[in-house]
């Protein structure tokens, strides 16, 4: 199949479950193409983007001028110029401007073009908000089938800051929408999503990159960590509150928050103002194979996520499937589709967003019970086997627009 993917941001370090599914379709014989907004500019980039020459596979939309006037010129020259390629689709746009069609733009157009003569047999749009350009290109014309990824936000805060109804063209329009979680199917169904329209695809990791080790404890402080971005959802607030009542108690702990993001600033602020400055690292961003390596040195996983005050929330967080890939036990928030990777006292503990003593209590009774991590690790470990094998999960993918293409019913 020769497969578009639309993404926001490409490549993204922090989407490595977006690459990761990019390189194993590839791998499995598939035509992958990317068209993005931009260019992620991340200051680390991924090995895959160059072992897979993925640059040479991607287009980033062209930014648009600053006046209505020179976009409308720009827009009709575009038109002319390639209406021999696709007359019926960019007729179509034209009718739709004509109509004064909300949120139309010269993007689109642009978005349109790429579609003209490649002839794409799936549209594969990551994030909700990139569904609707999907569903765009199936009113203008473009015969793909169109999957929609939804991941966190685009479920949580967007429709709140873009109405309830937003998606409405989308869920007319789109093939397949496909939640990474339970959880977000509901959601889905609740914003109008037909649920025989859904299929639940998970996010997955290359288990092949993670080795299991049990975890145990011989000397020196408690090694806690925690990879993300530093933004209000991953809830990093709390585990420093959290890790100050354990210190108090006497507990030695040496804590390690890799990543970086806007809050960096405050939360070192933070742990010094708690007086826990010197059992706290801010190690900053991490490439994928520093990541193991903090994995694999930790005794025991923190992401105490949270919704946002814009209402924003997580998905099922990728470092989660990491960190249990490994065989680290892990304390986690009840948030979102995070207790269908976590279930409580099996594959980690469950905490209620916010509750610092919750948090603190539970991360001390793993450090009083050691016994329990080498079990509690294999759990994790089997669960990410069944449910969040890369592998796997896209030989179902491809599996799915088979059976799309096919005039079937993908299989939940």
């Amino acid at each position: 199949m020769k497969i578009a993917v639309i993404t926001t941001s490409f490549p993204c370090l922090s989407e490595t479950f977006i690459l990761n599914q990019i390189t194993g379709l590839i791998d499995l014989g598939h035509d992958v193409r990317v068209i993005a907004w931009r260019d992620s500019a991340d200051s680390v980039v991924h090995p895959d983007v160059a072992r897979y020459n993925l640059r040479a596979r991607t287009r980033y939309i062209p930014p648009v001028p600053q006046s209505k006037a020179l976009c409308l010129i720009k827009a009709l020259q575009l038109i002319v110029t390639n209406l021999p390629k696709g007359p019926g689709p960019l007729l179509r746009f034209v009718h739709m401007f004509a109509r004064r069609r909300k949120g139309l733009s010269l993007q689109h157009l642009y978005f349109l073009l790429y579609f003209l003569d490649d002839g794409f047999d799936v549209i594969h749009c990551h994030y909700g908000p990139n569904g609707l350009i999907g569903a765009f290109l199936k009113e203008a014309g473009i015969n793909s089938k169109v999957g929609t990824v939804f991941h966190g936000f685009d479920v949580s805060r967007y429709p709140l800051t873009s109405g309830l109804d937003v998606y409405n063209t989308l869920f007319e329009k789109c093939d397949l929408c496909m939640p990474i979680s339970e959880y977000w199917k509901h959601r889905l169904v609740e914003l109008g999503c037909k649920p025989d329209n859904i299929v639940v695809h998970r996010m997955g990791i290359d288990l092949q990159r993670f080795a299991c080790v049990d975890r145990k404890y011989d000397a020196g402080p408690f090694k806690l960590l925690t990879l993300g971005r530093l933004v209000e959802k991953k809830g990093h607030e709390y585990v420093l509150r959290a890790i100050a009542k354990l210190i108090d108690k006497g507990y030695d702990v040496a804590y390690t928050v890799a990543g970086d993001g806007p809050l960096r600033d405050s939360l070192e602020a933070l742990a010094a103002h708690l007086g826990i400055g010197s059992h706290v690292t801010f190690a900053g961003p991490v490439t994928g194979d520093e990541a193991i390596m903090l994995y694999h040195s930790a005794h025991i996983f923190l992401l105490p996520s949270v919704t946002a005050a814009d209402g924003d929330m997580e998905g099922v967080p990728v470092v989660l499937m990491e960190a249990l890939a490994t065989g680290m036990p892990a304390v986690a928030s009840d948030h979102s589709g995070i207790g269908e990777i976590i279930i409580d006292g099996e594959t980690g503990f469950l905490v209620p967003e916010r509750d610092v003593d919750a948090l603190a209590e539970r991360v001390q009774y793993l450090l009083d019970n050691q016994q329990l991590w080498p079990a509690t690790g294999r759990q994790g470990r089997s669960l990410v086997e069944e449910q969040y094998d890369i592998s796997k999960l896209n030989r179902k993918l491809e599996l799915t627009y088979r059976q799309l293409w096919a005039g079937e019913k993908p299989r939940t």
